[in-house]
């Protein structure tokens, strides 16, 4: 098992720019503690003319690794040999045109187009992420690796340590509002659960602290193979898309690993003469959890080709931290005040020319249930990007012409118990500050008896 020698990790920040072996395992620059990319020489690696090459891995399907979703494009993620690289099958997703629902938030027909990730073993995206990072663990011999996680994470790594053996996983999670669809993942699969008093923040910090304790290898999105893995989300975007750019990609933030990865694979894709043009991406977080919306709108934060003073967003997070600030939506997968990809997001924005919004909890559910009465079940997070769609329009920045990528993170059953309540609780819904379920879909109640239950049935068209 070996590592490909013409790539390296290095640090983002262009006044470091320090680089490092693959061998060593790192979740920060050593030298001045900002995040690191995976980078590759291109000049020395075989480097597809354009991206119609990848079809030709269509027929390749008993071939494990071609099969997956994430390994078919293992040339423009090649920093292992392809035949070491772990995968549970992840990636069998698509992107799904729907028309009906692009009337309902003011598109015409063939404009909006969902990349439903659900359909990942682990219900999640991360499974694309956990497949590169790994891999990564298993070329370096690691025995165990940790996560601190609001669900999905501890679902991904607990199913791959499972089905492949390759680590014994140990997650992190906290002890408010926990959704049970995922922490029954992690549960089942085995992995050893460390619940600790505190949220995803506090897990976060403190599974930062005990992996280099214990030699544990961290396979959060600080971690920069994760991120390598999730960029292929958007390869079969293009894959789907006739490998023609979308005009937007919406997608859900929370730690912002996602639009972190993505920006950085359409930067890849354009520097290497693979695609003409970048799309804009829109980020959508809660109100709840609106550290990006409040440093990228409020405070101007900016990349600035890498001249974005980290100290200066670290004073605004200990701020945050000494009024013990927490995160709060009814979107567990994105309950995050404290994003570990910060400067990797404002990167991304940077080179797709994005723009950030939050939406509210009632405006997440809604657009959640909305979403599912047209098929796909997704969780809470998810109806961000659809709200957050709605609301660009609105402002008139997405227009008629333009094509529109939605991101649906995870499955419907991640959160059972939040489309429940939605549907059926009042008193919950009431708890959670949503005034009004536009979409609620209760049960009818009857009697058992069989006029009652016809008329019943009647009434409801």
């Amino acid at each position: 098992m070996s590592l490909n020698s013409e790539s390296f990790q290095k640090c983002i920040w262009p006044a470091c720019g320090a680089t490092f072996d693959l061998a060593q395992t790192l979740v920060a620059c050593p030298n001045c503690g900002n995040l690191l990319d995976i980078c590759y020489d291109w000049d020395h690696l075989p480097v597809p003319k354009n991206l119609d090459y990848f079809e030709q891995f269509w027929s390749q399907r008993r071939n494990p690794q071609r099969f997956s979703g994430v390994w078919r494009f293992h040339e423009l993620l090649p920093f292992a040999d392809l035949e070491d690289c772990l995968t549970i099958g992840e990636g069998q997703t698509s992107l799904q045109q729907a028309d009906r629902l692009a009337a309902e938030v003011g598109l015409p027909p063939g404009n909006l187009m969902l990349q439903y990730e659900g359909f990942n073993p682990s219900g999640s995206f991360k499974d694309n992420g956990m497949a590169a990072a790994l891999t990564h663990a298993s070329i370096q011999g690691a025995e165990f690796a940790a996560c601190a996680s609001t669900g999905n994470t501890s679902a991904s790594l607990a199913m791959f340590a499972a089905v492949t053996g390759a680590v014994k996983a140990i997650v992190f999670v906290g002890s408010g509002k926990i959704a049970y669809g995922k922490l029954s993942q992690a549960l089942d699969y085995g992995a050893c659960t460390i619940q600790i008093d505190g949220d995803f923040d506090d897990a976060m910090q403190r599974v930062r602290q005990v992996c280099p304790e214990l030699g544990i290898y961290l396979v959060n999105s600080v971690n920069p193979f994760r991120l390598e893995g999730q960029k292929t989300i958007m390869l079969r975007v293009l894959e789907s898309l006739q490998w023609q750019p979308p005009d937007w990609i919406v997608v859900p933030g929370g730690n912002l690993g996602n639009s972190s990865s993505f920006g950085k694979i359409f930067g890849e894709l354009k520097m290497l003469g693979l695609i003409d043009r970048i799309p804009r991406i829109a980020v959508i977080n809660a109100e709840g959890a609106s550290t990006l919306n409040h440093l990228y709108n409020q405070k101007n934060f900016r990349w600035q080709q890498g001249q974005f003073s980290t100290t200066k967003a670290q004073d605004y997070f200990d701020v945050m931290r000494k009024s013990n600030a927490t995160a709060n939506t009814v979107a567990s997968a994105i309950e995050i005040n404290f994003p570990v990809n910060l400067a990797k997001c404002l990167r991304a924005l940077e080179i797709t020319d994005g723009v950030v919004r939050d939406v509210t909890d009632e405006e997440i559910l809604d657009h959640k249930a909305m979403i599912a009465r047209h098929g796909f079940g997704c969780e809470p997070a998810s109806g961000a990007s659809l709200a957050g769609v709605r609301r660009l329009r609105e402002e008139g920045l997405i227009s008629d012409s333009d094509r529109v990528v939605c991101i649906l993170t995870g499955h419907v059953l991640k959160d059972p118990n939040v489309t429940v309540g939605y549907h059926t609780d009042q008193a919950w819904r009431e708890e959670q500050g949503i005034r009004q379920a536009t979409f609620a879909n209760p049960p009818v109640t009857v009697p058992n008896e069989l006029e009652q239950i016809i008329a019943a049935i009647n009434q409801s068209h």
